[in-house]
């Protein structure tokens, strides 16, 4: 009996793989060319959990020990001052481990960690300590500049409009 066998793919077989491979790309392309400004949203609303996170445990470490209101407490071998109980403008970045992608700045009273590489100068999430005893750190974005001040950290329409803006 006489046998035949196949040693590769026909020319017809690989046009045809080749046509379905680029008739998926067409669609998913310009699914994720839109997604850059999503990731440094995710970036920057990563950033100000970090920050409430750290400005906590500094918190709970200066109460641990006693430092006062407006004392001084070691973290990590470096020293945090704090102001009204958390973690003060100057010192807050000592908390934390890294800011590697973030370009840190002082804001007035505040501190202003930028998102590196983005697309407008809103990208941002900035630590305000407490202005007065017994109230937590609050965190402001850079929806702020855009005039978007009534959008709720969290929600949908903050998420979309901080992808927007980065």
């Amino acid at each position: 009996m006489y046998s035949r066998q196949q040693r590769g793919f026909t020319l017809i077989e690989l046009v045809v793989v080749i046509v379905i491979l680029g008739i998926l790309a067409a669609f998913a392309v310009p699914r994720f060319m839109g997604m850059e400004g999503e990731a440094r949203a995710a970036a920057v609303r990563s950033m100000g959990g970090t920050l409430m996170s750290a400005a906590s445990m500094a918190h709970a470490k200066c109460q641990a020990r006693g430092c006062g209101a407006n004392g001084n407490v070691t973290v990590e071998g470096q020293t945090v001052t704090m102001t009204n109980g958390y973690p003060n403008q100057g010192t807050i970045q000592r908390t934390l481990q890294s800011v590697e992608g973030f370009t840190a700045t002082n804001s007035g009273t505040s501190r202003r960690f930028a998102k590196v590489g983005a697309s407008t100068a809103n990208c941002w999430v900035q630590y305000n300590p407490p202005a007065a005893a017994n109230a937590p750190p609050t965190l402001t974005y850079g929806i702020v500049d855009a005039g978007l001040t009534n959008q709720q950290p969290g929600t949908a329409a903050f998420n979309a409009v901080l992808a927007d803006n980065c």
